[in-house]
């Protein structure tokens, strides 16, 4: 079967090897025909080479991983050790490997959920981001009514835009070095501040200070206090991403003095929130037709990561698609 891995930093090699063997499922694993994938921001760092960044990153440049640095998968069910997922079932969630570039995939299947059998495969990888965004909305307060900004407004911060939007915010702030303001309103933004995050904060005025916060960006230490920054007396702010760093330096003072709640976590409950994100697509059909912006064949799987770590305007979310 097709795999690809990465040789050096910021190349994939295409290669054949043994397909995986239905009998050798543990229980409670899948095994998946590869349908799509989406690229997510997290797996940009294991493409450019930067180690130990995600599970099972153990090797240079992840150079003996099948299938690295994919998670967002899509695919049919070739085989199943788990009571949920049986053969022929189309289903998306979490390659738990993070080795979903492949023509087959064994992943954990709490991690997977079948979905809208009409949505094609391409839009279906939506899903997944989508759930983490609604599992990390669940985590805060009442939305409806407040201000909430959001710092970063990529792949996962404009999704947090839009469900922030739909459950009730008043105002939408997104902001990001990258000029949004040709799709920002699709995804509900009130207002698109081009801005790094250090630069906003320091002309915000105090008054349009957030009552939530999302810190969108990941992978640096910086951001996370300009969303303390950036929030209300008794705000709450949400660090949502992969940390690239054990320890991140907060400003306690500015905790305190501005009686403010700091929240995280990575998605539980997974085959609940993808139940919950298909729902919600049907339920805005609108949203995954703007969202994936970009979708690349097989063959092209190089070209489709060179494209996710370019700064790009009209770009949302990648999708790499049979």
């Amino acid at each position: 079967m097709w795999s690809y891995r990465l040789v050096a930093p910021y190349t994939f090699e295409r290669s054949d090897i043994a397909p995986p063997s239905p009998d050798a499922l543990a229980d409670g694993q899948v095994l998946l025909s590869f349908s799509a994938a989406g690229i997510c921001g997290s797996d940009i760092p294991g493409f450019r080479g930067t180690q130990g960044k995600l599970p099972g990153d153990t090797g240079p440049c992840a150079a003996g991983i099948p299938g690295f640095p994919i998670h967002e998968i899509v695919g049919e069910v070739l085989a199943s050790s788990h009571p949920d997922h049986r053969v022929g079932d189309h289903v998306v969630g979490w390659a738990s490997g993070f080795d979903g570039l492949m023509e087959q995939v064994v992943a954990d299947g709490n991690g997977l959920s079948s979905y809208d059998p009409a949505l094609p495969p391409r839009l279906a990888v939506a899903l997944q981001p989508l759930a983490c965004v609604l599992y990390a909305v669940e985590q805060l307060p009442d939305l409806a009514g407040r201000h909430v900004a959001i710092i970063g407004q990529g792949s996962i911060g404009l999704l947090f835009s839009y469900v922030a939007k739909a459950l009730g915010a008043a105002r939408i702030t997104g902001v990001d070095p990258v000029d949004r303001s040709g799709i920002a309103s699709r995804f509900g933004v009130d207002a698109a501040v081009r801005a790094t995050s250090d630069r906003w904060i320091t002309y915000l005025d105090p008054a349009d200070r957030a009552d939530v916060v999302i810190e969108a960006v990941g992978h640096q230490v910086a951001t996370l206090n300009h969303g303390l920054a950036a929030a209300a007396f008794g705000g709450t702010v949400f660090y949502f991403g992969v940390p690239d760093d054990d320890s991140y330096p907060i400003s306690m003072r500015t905790m305190l003095r501005n009686n403010l709640t700091l929240k995280s976590g990575v998605t539980l409950d997974r085959q609940r929130v993808l139940r919950r994100a298909d729902e919600f697509a049907r339920d805005h059909p609108g949203l995954l037709h703007n969202y994936v912006t970009h979708t690349f064949g097989i063959d092209d799987a190089q070209a489709a990561f060179e494209l996710a770590c370019r700064p790009v305007p009209d770009r949302v979310k990648i999708a790499v698609a049979r």
